[in-house]
């Protein structure tokens, strides 16, 4: 609640007075003090400078014939005779637009009144502008394919950098830097770390998904007059930057936001953007001759292009999918998923949609084979020696950091079915056309997690262990 001040005062009023004052007539208001007014001529006086200080509010003014043109519950004639405004404190209050809650109060020296800000929402932009907005998100793409042999105009660059530049930041810490490469012979050592880097990622996928992998284009290095690497000084701004003690990741978060920031702006500008990640980040930071307190967040592709696709390029490829809003957005407690305005359902209400035949989710496309083993604690990495087997650990135990392992440890039997489900629909929405799927752990946890397997991948129109059917199940688990 933001309250106002409206204050007359004489010359040479001291501090403590007007402070005493104050006091009283902000004694059992709930706010802070936003701004104080006062009638022109008297901004100058040292108490009132001090006072205002104090406050860390805005101080106003305001003539006397603007002051006299106010209703006000107690005017003086006095006041008026010699300010010429029968109200000075309560004049300033209405004036303002503020509600008076504190009449006037008066000392020898001085009188204030207290009025409360009642909130307005904020207007937002036209329909037209909120629009573009949106388009803008929308249409944004991740491009590697149809850059042009046109350079990148200077004062075009300054602007989406600018638009980068003023992206938040954890206490203001703005970590981010943005180093330009345009240099063939730089770009080409980059390209070749990319290069090796999607020989060893090709190698560790099963057939089927390499063979879809060789199609896709995965950088746009030498294609692009313009590289841009945006870095991160964790840092930057000292041993106190405000509210990074709890969480240092912010820092890194911050850098990121930045880089939509970019994205957003060139998209905006007609500006394709191809964010590489196909390189051991300290590689490139060797390349580029980076610091060693500065870390590597984005190594973008920049440049003019010919069109930007309709959808992104893994969707129109069919490499993956979007994921809906609505398995998104959780509702007071995870798992309880839904719309706004919806009411919320958790995921392990697909039992009943499957057993029904009545499932919406049905987003399976892909044709790829995955192969779930869901264990319970213990060693995972014997169950590693496929590149087509996904482990799905449900004990409490963190296991050690492998893309090959998946970690739920659920709490109850029915959270185990929603962390199911949630798995079932990650890998349908990554290509998954059949899941065959595994439990090897005897425990009602892991069972259950497997049968949420199985019902989210029949709800999305997925194969499960090469039924079309739901199994059957007990009362106790419906």
């Amino acid at each position: 609640m933001t309250l106002v001040l409206g204050i007359g005062v004489r010359a040479g009023t001291p501090y403590r007075e007007l402070r005493d004052l104050v006091n009283r007539a902000l004694a059992g208001q709930e706010g802070s003090v936003g701004s104080v007014v006062t009638v022109q001529g008297r901004e100058s006086e040292p108490g009132l400078q001090r006072l205002v200080a104090s406050l860390n509010a805005q101080l106003l003014t305001a003539t006397s014939l603007e002051l006299a043109e106010q209703v006000v519950p107690t005017p003086s004639d006095q006041v008026g005779q010699l300010a010429g405004t029968a109200s000075v404190a309560e004049a300033a209050v209405v004036l303002s637009g503020a509600e008076l809650v504190v009449p006037k109060l008066k000392s020898p020296g001085a009188t204030v009144a207290v009025g409360r800000l009642n909130a307005v929402a904020a207007p937002g932009y036209s329909l037209s502008d909120r629009e573009v907005v949106h388009r803008v998100i929308a249409e944004r793409r991740d491009v590697r394919r149809g850059f042009l042999d046109k350079p990148v105009d200077d004062e075009l660059l300054t602007r989406v950098l600018e638009a980068a530049h003023r992206a938040p930041s954890v206490g203001l810490s703005q970590p981010w830097d943005f180093l330009l490469v345009r240099d063939v012979a730089t770009r080409r050592k980059i390209h070749d770390l990319a290069s090796a880097q999607r020989d060893a990622f090709a190698a560790s996928l099963p057939a089927d998904r390499r063979s879809a992998f060789d199609g896709l284009k995965i950088e746009a290095i030498l294609d692009t007059p313009l590289n841009i690497a945006v870095t991160c000084d964790p840092g930057r701004g000292g041993r106190h930057v405000l509210g990074r003690h709890a969480d240092p990741r912010t820092v890194w978060f911050s850098a990121a936001i930045a880089v939509q920031n970019l994205w957003l702006a060139a998209r905006a500008e007609g500006l394709g953007v191809g964010w590489v990640s196909f390189f051991e980040p300290g590689e490139v930071a060797a390349v580029l001759g980076l610091p060693a307190h500065v870390d590597l967040v984005g190594y973008l592709c920049v440049g003019h292009v010919s069109e930007f696709g309709a959808a992104p390029e893994l969707v129109r490829s069919g490499w993956a999918a979007r994921r809906p809003l609505a398995w998104a957005v959780h509702q007071e407690q995870w798992g309880q998923r839904g719309l706004p305005g919806e009411e919320p359902s958790p995921a392990v209400a697909v039992q009943a949609a499957v057993a029904a035949a009545e499932s919406p989710e049905r987003v399976a496309s892909g044709r790829q084979v995955v192969r779930v083993r869901v264990v319970d604690g213990g060693e995972v990495a014997e169950h590693l020696g496929d590149a087509d087997v996904l482990v799905v650990q449900v004990g409490t135990e963190r296991p050690a950091a492998d893309f090959g392992v998946l970690w739920r440890p659920a709490r109850t039997a029915d959270e185990a079915v929603e962390l199911g489900v949630e798995v079932a629909r990650d890998l349908v929405l990554q290509g998954a056309g059949k899941l065959l799927v595994e439990c090897v752990a005897e425990s009602e946890i892991a069972e259950r997690l497997t049968q949420g397997i199985r019902w989210g991948a029949l709800a999305c129109g997925a194969v499960a262990n090469g039924q079309d059917e739901p199994e059957t199940v007990s009362d106790s688990s419906a």
